[in-house]
């Protein structure tokens, strides 16, 4: 299976699995010295492998790429353990962390892969500017992170542990959620 295959397959699983929305998120794998990303406005529903973007580690992005794709290109650069980016938009894992705190999962599962998940907060109206340099930062040293309201950025040695991590972190975020509505449940009915 080429790259582009598979980089398809798990962008349209994140759609299929509500993790994106149909035009949400993008994905990259790196290659040598480039990476295939999503190009930009792409449609989960309908990319086909051809349609995606062959980029320089250490050159300008191409035209047509993910809005992203500098971003993927700045975590490349900073951590050379990266072969595979998923940006995700979790929406347990946003919804959560919108007060910007760290995400501190409360299962077995997330506590064994990750006890703390940073939270960054990049404003709105400058997010393209700053997002790059504040994500790369923080994946050189964690495999995963939450831009507050805005998404997931994973990175794995493979495509399939960066999918995996974000699958996981959402689970583990949907746990909490659940959790604390069941305790807001046995308050209410305990009144």
């Amino acid at each position: 299976m080429q790259i582009q295959d598979e980089l398809n397959q798990y962008y349209r699983w994140l759609r299929q699995f509500g993790y994106n929305d149909s035009h949400s998120g993008n994905i990259s794998a790196r290659d040598g010295e480039r990476f295939w990303v999503t190009p930009t406005g792409a449609c989960a529903d309908t990319l086909q492998s051809k349609d995606f973007i062959a980029c320089p580690l250490d050159q300008p992005i191409a035209a047509g790429a993910s809005g992203d794709a500098n971003l993927h290109q700045a975590i490349y650069r900073a951590n050379p353990d990266a072969q595979a980016i998923v940006h995700s938009h979790c929406p347990h894992a946003i919804g959560l962390t919108l007060n910007g705190e760290d995400f501190v999962p409360p299962d077995f599962e997330g506590q064994l892969y990750f006890p703390s998940v940073p939270v960054i907060s990049v404003p709105y109206d400058v997010y393209f500017e700053q997002a790059a340099e504040q994500v790369a930062i923080t994946l050189a040293e964690h495999s995963i992170c939450i831009v507050r309201g805005h998404g997931v950025y994973a990175w794995g040695e493979t495509l399939n542990l960066a999918y995996k991590w974000t699958c996981s972190l959402e689970l583990s975020a949907k746990t909490a959620f659940i959790a604390m509505q069941a305790a807001r449940s046995r308050e209410y009915e305990s009144k």
